[in-house]
């Protein structure tokens, strides 16, 4: 499996807070507001790809069912009629 939700989704945050500093120390209000929504945007869909990879991982982690040895015999008998 790969990394850690949180973990994920606070480099992200680390990447974006990085840029608003930067835009804030410059007077960037314009920049900054823009990266507030496209951080927002990101973690946003960055959530719902870190749910299907979880779903996915989900169902590959539950190990097949094995049919029941007594119940394959007992279903055996009764097609056989023995």
């Amino acid at each position: 499996m790969g990394r850690p939700r949180a973990e994920v989704l606070a480099n992200l945050e680390t990447i974006y807070r990085e840029a608003y500093e930067r835009a804030r120390a410059a007077g960037h209000e314009h920049r900054m507001a823009e990266l507030d929504a496209a951080y927002q945007r990101e973690q946003l869909l960055l959530e719902v790809l870190l749910d299907i990879r979880d779903s996915l991982g989900a169902t590959r982690a539950e190990p097949p069912s094995a049919p029941d040895p007594l119940t394959t015999l007992e279903r055996l008998r009764r097609v056989t009629g023995r």
